[in-house]
């Protein structure tokens, strides 16, 4: 189906345990392609005569021989070292020959690189390599936190031979507490107890289960791995031989800090939230959740009631679905309750919350057995996107008792490997699913509809190889591009074909550049989209945040309380979170002006939004956006008309 290589933004936490507990090393690698090159770490040079890489698709693929138990060959270094070796030669000749056009890509390589060379035990090499991650980084936190983990494990081997003993870890805690002093808490803080609540997290069969469960049957099937996957093995390892040894001084570490800076943020939104008190005389605007579907119950007085259909659905195989809500297995619904629990412990963990949930859910990931790794996994991530849609529901209704409700519900994949995998005819079904979904918005007069979700190229790539689809990486990457163009065209098409809708979407939660990404709907560009970055309750950069050219504003991505089905309420994080805050607040434009065109509601809230003193940010203001539009009265309306307007606004 077309949404098989969509991923929806439900807690980052959850999809990056294990790399937020490596993010200390360099910056946060992932399995990325690379070229041949030369040995040693690369030199930094310059990119005047380099080649210019503009797409992620349009790095080099590489391609490594690999048989028999993939955990085995990780353990005997006599076949493990030669694929390190192949995989460090390919990513440094990427850096010394491409000019890649985005720095997180540059940082994921040198990530890796930094991983390769402490295995290595170059340390003076992993050093210099986590420098260059650092110079590259852009969001202030991680200008400060990068290399954190690095600098104090070879601070240590350079004191203390044997890192089993005591005088090593209290070396590793005490080089990171000093670095964590001089930093402003403030800056901080978010990725401190981010990194903390994954050390909790971290077992080895949570590090080793990507091996297990995902690169194993394709090595199994096709005897290689694509330079989209093989590099998770020397990320695997480095976690398994520097991070989890650890586990405890990192917990005691990041513990003692955070008990040490007991300073909560400002919360900026809570001034800038405008609550629309029911019974005046604004008009009902509909918004779509085009999402994962929503528990009807809980919005039952603002469902659209104008004699039309309420939702519209098709399943995982593009084809239509009678259900409001994603469907649930058997087990996960015999177990709901816990389940639900544990994403609230997930959340609570990232916040640093000590609850019960909390602990219940890191006991039950760092303890988990290698057999156990893919129902566990499969399970969270299928709750989590089985609460998805009523949770954005939840931000983009709030406040307003004038939105009507119209639920598009899509199906989010959950499984390790890709069900179903791509073929023609599936991706043919999508893009007229597309339409269809955009033609019920139409007819059943949606004017606002938010999409906290996407895919990319990539990801189609790496599905067909999971597929064993296509003879090389060379036909899977032309394979990848057609079903790729097909979808990215319906879905900018149908959007086109609706200019009185206000399209939301969320950029991301990768921390990529959407458009170097090509990741859809949040890089496309149309006059009735815009496209959602996310910060936390203080405005400060989420470190999980997409970002790049479309991203047009932002807003409270960290920790957004809204409801789940069943009706308790959790807080999560994404970008999923973000993006419908701006649809309510495009939403309640439309209420209290109805006058408005999609280009005016989108100009309002961008023009009313402020740009952060370091220009990275464009915090949205409701408050200011409300007050904005009374100028928008004006036109097309008498004098006395539009005065007696605004001074009604303004006794509100």
């Amino acid at each position: 189906m077309w949404l098989f290589t969509m991923k929806n933004c439900i807690q980052p936490l959850l999809a990056t345990l294990v790399a937020a507990a490596l993010a200390g090393c360099a910056s946060t690698p992932s399995p990325m392609p690379g070229a041949g090159g030369p040995s040693g770490a690369p030199a930094a040079s310059s990119t005047a005569s380099k080649p210019r890489i503009e797409r992620a698709a349009d790095l080099p693929r590489f391609s490594y021989p690999v048989s028999g138990d993939l955990i085995a060959l990780m353990n005997n270094p006599a076949q493990f070292k030669p694929l390190v070796e192949k995989i460090r030669q390919d990513y440094s000749g990427v850096l010394a020959t491409y000019d890649i056009a985005e720095n997180t890509t540059q940082r994921q390589y040198l990530g890796l690189l930094t991983q390769v060379a402490m295995l290595d035990g170059r340390y003076d090499d992993a050093m210099a390599l986590a420098a260059r991650s650092k110079a590259l980084q852009d969001k202030p936190a991680d200008k400060l936190l990068s290399g954190l983990v690095t600098r104090a494990v070879v601070a240590a081997v350079k004191k203390h031979s044997d890192r089993e003993s005591a005088a090593f870890k209290q070396e590793v805690a005490k080089t990171i507490r000093a670095e964590l002093d001089a930093m402003p808490f403030a800056v901080v803080q978010n990725d401190v107890k981010q990194f903390k609540a994954s050390s909790e997290f971290l077992g080895a069969a949570l590090i080793t289960g990507q091996i297990r469960e995902v690169l194993q049957p394709v090595a199994t099937q096709t005897g290689a791995l694509s330079s989209d996957m093989a590099p998770a093995m020397v990320s695997s390892q480095y976690a398994l031989t520097y991070i989890l040894p650890l586990k405890n001084t990192l917990i005691a570490t990041y513990t003692a800090y955070l008990a040490a800076n007991q300073v909560d943020k400002p919360n900026i939104w809570a001034a800038r939230d405008v609550q629309l008190p029911p019974g005046r005389n604004y008009k009902p605007v509909t918004v779509a959740v085009w999402d994962s579907g929503v528990d009807p119950a809980l919005f039952a007085n603002q469902r659209i009631n104008n004699g039309a259909a309420t939702f519209i659905a098709f399943d995982k195989y593009s084809l239509p679905a009678n259900t409001e809500l994603l469907p649930i297995t058997p087990e996960v619904q015999a177990n709901l309750k816990q389940m639900q629990n544990r994403s609230k412990g997930l959340s609570d963990a990232q916040s640093n919350i000590d609850s019960a949930e909390a602990t219940e859910v890191k006991t039950f990931l760092s303890g988990l057995k290698p057999a156990d790794y893919k129902n566990a996994i499969e399970a969270l991530t299928l709750t989590g996107n089985y609460q998805h849609g009523t949770h954005v529901a939840g931000i983009a209704l709030a406040g307003n008792p004038y939105a009507r409700l119209v639920n598009a519900r899509i199906d989010f994949g959950h499984t390790l490997l890709p069900d179903p995998c791509p073929t023609p005819e599936l991706e043919a079904r999508g893009v007229r699913a597309i339409a269809a979904y955009v033609d019920f918005m139409k007819k059943t007069g949606v004017q606002v509809a938010n999409m906290s979700w996407g895919g990319d190229v990539k990801s189609y790539e790496t599905s067909l190889e999971q597929c064993n689809i296509g003879k090389d990486a060379a036909e899977r990457k032309t394979l990848a591009r057609g079903y790729f163009q097909a979808q990215w065209d319906g879905l900018k098409a149908a959007m086109a074909t609706a200019p009185g809708i206000v399209f939301v979407a969320a950029a991301g939660n990768s921390g990529n550049d959407a458009t170097f990404n090509e990741a859809y709907p949040a890089s496309i560009v149309l006059p009735n989209l815009i496209t959602v970055g996310a910060v936390d309750k203080s405005g400060d950069e989420a470190a999980f945040t997409s970002y790049g050219p479309t991203v047009a504003v932002h807003a409270n991505g960290y920790q957004v309380d809204s409801f789940v089905p069943g009706g308790d309420r959790v807080a999560f994080s994404g970008t999923s979170m973000a993006a419908p805050q701006v649809a309510n607040l495009a939403a309640k434009l439309l209420a209290v002006n109805p006058q408005l065109t999609t280009t005016e509601v989108i100009g309002l809230i961008k023009n009313t939004a402020e740009k952060t003193a370091d220009g990275r940010r464009t915090l949205i203001n409701p408050a200011k956006a409300l007050a904005a539009r009374v100028r928008y009265l004006f036109m097309g309306q008498s004098y006395c008309k539009s005065l007696a307007l605004a001074k009604a606004q303004r006794s509100r």
